[in-house]
């Protein structure tokens, strides 16, 4: 029984036939992604910028767009709703969140606003409840965001020492320029398209992080291989093979990340549309980046093939059936 193959088997693109135009191109991408951003700056949800939550519990349904249209003359700016599971409620009963920005000038919710946003929403749901009103205020928002990028700097460090043992120093280097590239990309993109930028984006982000890598180490394992077996030709020249073996591999998977993704992105709502929006388009430039930016940094560093480390276990990864 055969099986399907969207890519042949025996590929020979020159991947690196351009290396200084791809990696220029990146470099370039990058240094006006991050001028975007510190000039257009970041369209911070209410998680970053502080606000009020208030919580809900009907009779009926939630229904997202009535609560919003009954809100959008109120003029409070960035409102978020969302329909939630409450485990320590009655079944009957239907529990939502509605996130509202902090006002200017004020630090929590006024009794005023509370009492104009109960209204409108009574106009949709008559028998409506609030059960809780919280406030976040600036101060703690900013250390949200501070947090926030700590963490994807974390994880970062973390990349760079894991592939730094495993593999060497050039490798490493390699992947977490990859890496950055990935983040300062979503980053930029999400500043020019002027997107909520929220939580749930920072998980979407160490999300790409973790795909991307994913991707970068199959190609690694398999051009440690093969610096073994092919050990009288070129650096460039055993790249190409590497890429081309795995080809079949990271565009398969690639592919279906895709058509899951883009489905959530069409059908899944307001409330998902930022987080699936920002692994979408991760998913294209960690692929693209697994080739265009680490080996490009791996084949302009070079590899001490006399010295390379020793593993048994090489080859876990790139025995993977591309």
């Amino acid at each position: 029984m055969r099986r399907l193959r969207l890519i042949p088997d025996d590929t020979s693109i020159d991947f690196f036939k351009h290396a200084k135009v791809t990696f220029g191109a990146s470099c370039v991408a990058v240094v006006l992604a991050l001028a975007v951003w510190f000039t257009m700056g970041l369209n911070y949800g209410i998680d970053f910028r502080g606000g009020t939550t208030l919580r809900t519990q009907s009779e009926t349904p939630v229904d997202v767009a009535a609560y919003r249209a009954a809100m959008d003359g109120l003029g409070l700016g960035d409102i978020s709703i969302s329909e939630v599971f409450d485990p320590t409620s009655d079944d009957s009963k239907h529990v939502a969140m509605v996130r509202i920005q902090a006002q200017e000038g004020e630090e929590a919710a006024t009794p005023e606003m509370i009492e104009a946003v109960q209204g409108a929403l009574k106009t949709v749901a008559p028998k409506i409840v609030f059960t809780s009103v919280e406030s976040v205020g600036p101060k703690v928002s900013g250390e949200l965001i501070q947090t926030a990028f700590l963490a994807v700097g974390a994880s970062l460090a973390a990349i760079l020492i894991y592939i730094w043992l495993r593999f060497e120093w050039q490798f490493s280097v390699g992947a977490v320029a990859a890496l950055f590239h990935d983040v300062i990309l979503t980053i930029g993109l999400f500043s020019i398209l002027q997107i909520r930028f929220d939580l749930p984006v920072i998980a979407a982000i160490l999300t790409i992080i973790g795909y991307s890598i994913n991707d970068t180490v199959v190609i690694f394992d398999r051009l440690r291989e093969n610096l073994r077996k092919y050990k009288k030709r070129a650096l460039r020249d055993v790249m190409n093979i590497s890429v081309n073996e795995t080809l079949s591999r990271t565009l398969m998977t690639s592919g279906t990340t895709l058509l899951a993704l883009i489905a959530l992105l069409v059908l899944g709502g307001d409330v998902i549309r930022g987080f699936v929006f920002a692994i979408t388009w991760g998913v294209i430039v960690g692929t693209y980046s697994s080739v265009y930016v680490a080996k490009n940094v791996v084949l302009f560093l070079g590899v001490n093939r006399d010295d390379s480390k020793k593993d048994n276990n090489s080859g876990q990864y790139a025995n993977i059936d591309a």
